[in-house]
Protein backbone atom coordinates (compact mmCIF):
# COMPACT_ATOMS: atom_id res chain seq x y z
CA UNK A 1 0.00 0.00 0.00
CA UNK A 2 1.19 3.47 -0.79
CA UNK A 3 0.88 6.36 1.61
CA UNK A 4 -1.24 8.15 -1.02
CA UNK A 5 -3.84 5.34 -1.19
CA UNK A 6 -7.30 6.34 0.03
CA UNK A 7 -8.62 4.95 3.28
CA UNK A 8 -10.75 1.80 3.25
CA UNK A 9 -13.90 3.86 3.76
CA UNK A 10 -16.34 3.72 0.84
CA UNK A 11 -17.04 6.95 -1.06
CA UNK A 12 -19.74 9.30 0.23
CA UNK A 13 -22.34 8.42 -2.42
CA UNK A 14 -21.82 4.69 -1.82
CA UNK A 15 -22.31 5.20 1.93
CA UNK A 16 -25.53 7.13 1.25
CA UNK A 17 -26.77 4.31 -1.02
CA UNK A 18 -25.96 1.73 1.66
CA UNK A 19 -27.87 3.75 4.28
CA UNK A 20 -30.84 4.05 1.93
CA UNK A 21 -30.84 0.30 1.24
CA UNK A 22 -30.62 -0.42 4.97
CA UNK A 23 -33.60 1.88 5.65
CA UNK A 24 -35.52 0.35 2.75
CA UNK A 25 -34.87 -3.17 4.08
CA UNK A 26 -36.06 -2.17 7.55
CA UNK A 27 -39.18 -0.57 6.07
CA UNK A 28 -39.91 -3.69 4.00
CA UNK A 29 -39.55 -5.92 7.07
CA UNK A 30 -41.98 -3.78 9.07
CA UNK A 31 -44.41 -3.67 6.13
CA UNK A 32 -44.31 -7.48 5.80
CA UNK A 33 -45.01 -7.93 9.54
CA UNK A 34 -47.93 -5.49 9.34
CA UNK A 35 -49.30 -7.24 6.25
CA UNK A 36 -49.13 -10.63 8.00
CA UNK A 37 -50.93 -9.20 11.04
CA UNK A 38 -53.69 -7.73 8.84
CA UNK A 39 -54.08 -11.00 6.93
CA UNK A 40 -54.08 -12.96 10.20
CA UNK A 41 -56.80 -10.79 11.74
CA UNK A 42 -59.21 -11.39 8.87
Amino acid sequence: MLWSDPKDEPPEDLREAQDMLRRLGLFMAVAMILAMLVIGLR
